[in-house]
């Protein structure tokens, strides 16, 4: 199976392009699904993490308590790399599973943070979907009802839109009609077709 990296910047319309594959019988697994997935109680990954970062970070039900893993790792750059060092290979892993129980000519993993991660993957292609920022910030702002300040925090955590599209080996534009969206899903998946064939 081909494996395409499908990513793009928030608010960029990920989910409306995955969903756009997926009526086409695209399989789609998403890294942030995962990720939620395997830090669950008792899960390997769980264990792992809390022996990295301490008992504290474990609520009196057994699951894990974001708001003190996150206030540990966005202060600590040291410690943020400790956490990917420890999930990524994990979601990566699961990824790749996920994806070979499927008979398709081609899937998709959707990786939200595809570069910012700088780990090798497999991916045959990298998609990147795009958008001008001040588009990003409407879209997020109407979304999720984000102050523009964590909005900003966000997209500076993220990498530049210029780098991204100096990375992509393919790009959908989403800033125009859904008609517009759709017509380059098509093409795409054509072409994805077309190369897992070949």
């Amino acid at each position: 199976m081909l494996i395409i990296g499908l990513t793009g910047g928030i608010g960029c319309g990920k989910t409306t392009v995955t969903q756009l594959f997926q009526q086409r019988n695209v399989p789609v697994v998403d890294a942030d699904e995962i990720a939620h997935a395997v830090v669950q109680p008792k899960q390997p990954a769980l264990t792992a993490v809390a022996a990295a970062f301490g008992p504290q970070i474990i609520s009196a039900d057994g699951s894990l308590d974001r708001d003190q893993l996150r206030n540990i790792v966005f202060t600590d750059p040291t410690k943020k790399k400790i956490l990917e060092d420890i999930l990524h290979p994990i979601i990566f892993k699961t990824m790749y599973q996920q994806l070979e129980q499927y008979d398709a000519a081609y899937g998709i993993a959707s990786i939200p943070l595809l570069f910012e991660g700088n780990k090798p993957h497999n991916f045959a292609r990298v998609l990147v979907i795009d958008c001008p920022e001040t588009l990003q910030i409407q879209r997020v702002k109407t979304r999720d009802q984000l102050s523009d300040n964590i909005i900003s925090s966000i997209m500076d955590s993220q990498c530049s839109r210029s780098y991204r599209l100096a990375h992509a080996d393919d790009i959908i534009r989403n800033d125009g009609s859904l008609d517009s969206l759709e017509t380059q899903v098509a093409q795409r998946h054509a072409e994805y077709l077309s190369m897992s064939a070949g």
